[in-house]
């Protein structure tokens, strides 16, 4: 349910109502509990309140409508303005349908919102001392213990800081989002079922929009192995914990490499996951086609192992096939290769952006899946060699769009609707964009 109306390419705030404000709003509720009725506050304001005469002019403007100023007024009297606007590209109205369908704004904005639940208790964390942030890679801690059992029982976990945890400040590297969601993402109620220990959030780069680990908010992240050199982004200081012997494992996301690049600075293990596979539900966006969430650990068996608990359809998240099943990686590690295929991508080896360490590398590790008894060949894509052209375009139109216009979700969107995310980055956005490292 947004708190916004979009109409024409107008993003209009005179109707945006933020949840922080209302004594009503349902908090830390999941949907099966939910109070359907209407909350009682007969003081409560008006979800749509009067435009200005100057606002429904802009927005004549914008459909070529040619309205004097008497006219104007007659649509900001009846309290209707926009939906009149609208109603000269639907269907006319009466007043009194238009009226309805103002209380029905009203109606909808009073509805208590379906929300993701929150299973395990926890304390609000706090910000570590220089003392005990030694890579400056922690955003904040926290102390929430899993399930008694589980496959990851005994496991300290980091999210990354664009991944909600319920009752955590977040900020997603940026001051922009100054946020503390009241629900938990769909990744982190899996770890928590699983048993795994959350230690808190790791910082991230601004809005997650660089590859290296200088663009935070809360400064630099150092890489454990040489505080000199970069730790990689976006997903930074994930990869600085695990590398650092500080957490067993964490969350990184990543849409053009914010994993793997990462990972491989800091010399652990990061798997971006096949699309879709790992629910992106209560994570901040960049670009619906290009989001992805996954496992960056120290080893190989730990990566299977995470990836195994995180993976799978939650319902809610329109990036994910409506059923998708998940294989047990962890037994696959030690299963036999023989009739498996392995393709090498021709046009991915010899270009000029590619490293001819990193290829021979790779080779070689081919080279051991075949002694493993593995079927491998070559094979090739030639449009490959046009991904970055494609990236390119997608990320930045597509980032554009979602992050800087529709904070994070807009309108015809299919999944669940974090609105007090969206409200927060919104007001963010409106007040410190300046503040925006890059």
């Amino acid at each position: 349910m947004a708190r916004f109306l979009a109409l024409g390419g107008f993003r209009l705030p005179f109707l945006r109502v933020s949840n922080a404000a209302r004594p009503d709003a349902v908090r830390w509720q999941s949907s099966s509990r939910q109070d359907k009725s209407l909350p009682q506050n007969p003081f409560r304001a008006a979800g749509v309140r009067t435009p200005s005469l100057s606002l429904l002019a802009t927005i004549a403007d914008r459909f070529q409508l040619d309205l004097n100023h008497e006219q104007l007024v007659s649509y900001q009297s009846a309290s209707v303005g926009l939906l009149c606007l609208y109603a000269c590209f639907t269907v006319l109205w009466t007043l009194e349908l238009m009226e309805g369908a103002l209380n029905s704004w009203n109606r909808l904005d009073r509805m208590p919102e379906p929300n993701l639940p929150v299973n395990y208790p926890r304390k609000p964390g706090c910000r570590p001392a220089p003392e005990d942030n030694p890579f400056n890679a922690w955003y904040y801690k926290v102390d929430i213990q899993g399930a008694d059992s589980g496959p990851l029982h005994g496991k300290t976990v980091a999210l990354k800081d664009n991944i909600a945890l319920a009752g955590v400040p977040m900020m997603n590297g940026s001051r922009t989002l100054q946020y503390t969601p009241e629900f938990d993402a769909t990744v982190v109620t899996r770890i928590l079922e699983a048993g795994g220990h959350i230690d808190g959030k790791a910082v991230c780069e601004d809005l997650c929009l660089s590859g290296a680990s200088f663009t935070s908010a809360t400064g630099p992240v150092l890489n454990p192995h040489d505080g000199t050199r970069n730790a990689g982004g976006s997903s930074s200081g994930s990869a600085a914990l695990v590398a650092g012997n500080i957490v067993d494992m964490a969350l990184g996301g990543d849409q053009g490499g914010s994993i793997r690049m990462p990972s491989s600075w800091c010399g652990i293990v990061g798997l971006k996951p096949t699309h879709g596979l790992v629910p992106y539900t209560g994570i901040c966006s960049m670009e619906m086609t290009l989001d992805h969430v996954g496992p960056m650990t120290r080893t190989v068996s730990d990566c299977a192992q995470l990836l195994e608990v995180t993976a799978g359809c939650d319902g809610y998240d329109p990036r994910q096939p409506t059923s998708c099943s998940v294989p047990s990686y962890t037994n696959n590690l030690t299963s036999d290769l023989k009739g498996r295929k392995v393709g090498i991508l021709k046009e991915g080896f010899g270009h000029p952006l590619s490293e001819p360490d990193v290829d021979g590398l790779v080779m070689f590790a081919s080279r051991t899946l075949e002694q493993a008894g593995a079927r491998v060949e070559e094979i090739s894509i030639p449009m490959h060699l046009d991904a970055p052209a494609v990236f390119d375009v997608i990320s930045t139109e597509g980032s554009t769009q979602t992050t800087f216009k529709d904070y994070e979700f807009g309108v015809g969107w299919k999944g669940h609707y974090c609105t007090s995310m969206l409200d927060s980055f919104a007001r963010g956005m409106k007040d410190a964009a300046a503040d925006l490292s890059h």
